[in-house]
């Protein structure tokens, strides 16, 4: 059996799987008119989790918005489960734990103070062109 011949390993079906629950909560963020959305290939980084998430909401009450959002479309439609949540009361900094998947909330001031593209300039941004939609479509 040739190499392209072989089916895809685990791994790779892993690594899509994640890159699907990625997709689905930056869609999320988009839909809840998130801004600044970007997705942040790890998986050459570190092995403790393959993709970030990153958007930017513009108030406290749209950071739990998106958060819940994430929540339900991640674990009731796709059947995965959050590991941890943080900053969920403070609404600065909401970080959502998929162990694969972590997805990083910011308000406007605390991402540019934290500047996670910056700090993690090694990492690929995922092409988002034919990921995310426009929110009614």
């Amino acid at each position: 059996m040739t190499d392209s011949e072989k089916p895809e390993t685990p791994a790779a079906d892993g690594d899509n799987r994640s890159l699907q629950l990625a997709a689905a909560a930056a869609q999320v963020i988009e839909d809840n008119k998130g801004r600044d959305i970007c997705i942040l290939d790890m998986r050459h980084l570190t092995p403790i989790f393959d993709y970030f998430v990153i958007g930017t909401g513009g108030s406290r009450r749209q950071l739990h918005a998106m958060s819940e959002e994430i929540d339900d479309k991640l674990e009731k439609e796709m059947g995965d489960r959050r590991m941890g949540r943080e900053g969920y009361d403070e609404s600065r900094w909401i970080l959502l734990d998929y162990g694969t998947v972590v997805c990083h909330l910011f308000d406007e001031e605390t991402r540019e103070y934290f500047q996670l593209e910056q700090l993690w300039g090694d990492a690929k941004k995922v092409d988002m062109t034919n990921i995310l939609r426009s929110p009614g479509e």
